[in-house]
């Protein structure tokens, strides 16, 4: 087995670390925007009439039956085809994470509402509140600050898959790792590199969702 040698390595960190900032972006933004519509669906699947509530969980269960490289794939090859242009991969792939990462967010969301008791709604109804701000203003935030440690494992996986975009050519951290690799004819030097970069990365953030369940436990 030949020696490895990491100064190609070395040589390569801007390049990598303008991929793994296009990682920390995506999924930065696909975090934010599925947890938004994340919380919309549990709404609309906890309080909405039957039908509409019916279609929210169909959303769901449809998405958590499909693979995320399909709706990867959809998204960048299928959807130009019906607005007749290129949306981008960033955009294909931003749109593809959100809508997919939205129907765990939502199972989270509504299993930390259900949580919250119905006494406080209905306090919220007494004094006056329409139930949508009782929802924004009562049940939500307290739904939110019990189950953030929950969305941030969900977060970490998100974090993990987003190695995914290679396929549509999206220069994040793994593609740029593969490019290097490749280029310097590297390979085992590279992927264990990226390998300790996804494990620092991971872990750390595992350790910030313990401390942060120890703490919610003790609120």
């Amino acid at each position: 087995m030949r020696n490895l040698d990491w100064s190609a390595v070395v040589h390569a960190l801007p390049f990598l670390w303008r991929g793994l900032q296009m990682s920390f972006v995506l999924v930065a933004l696909a975090m934010a925007g599925g947890i938004l519509l994340g919380t919309i669906i549990a709404v609309v699947r906890l309080s909405a009439p039957r039908p509409v509530a019916a279609l929210a969980a169909g959303y769901v269960n449809g998405l958590r039956s499909i693979p995320l490289i399909m709706v990867i794939f959809w998204f960048y090859l299928l959807v130009p085809l019906f607005i007749g242009r290129s949306v981008g991969a960033f955009t294909s792939a931003l749109i593809a994470f959100t809508l997919f990462e939205a129907a765990y967010y939502s199972e989270i969301m509504r299993a930390g509402i259900s949580g919250i008791s119905q006494g406080q709604m209905a306090a919220a109804l007494a004094i006056g509140m329409s139930r949508m701000q009782a929802y924004r203003y009562v049940v939500l935030p307290q739904a939110l600050r019990r189950m953030t440690p929950v969305l941030l494992t969900q977060s970490i996986a998100l974090f993990q898959d987003s190695s995914l975009v290679y396929v549509i050519g999206l220069h994040d951290f793994m593609t740029s790792i593969g490019i290097v690799a490749v280029r310097e004819a590297r390979l085992i030097e590279f992927y264990l590199f990226a390998t300790l970069v996804y494990f620092a990365i991971c872990f750390s953030a595992s350790r910030l969702v313990k401390r942060l369940q120890r703490r919610t436990a003790t609120v």
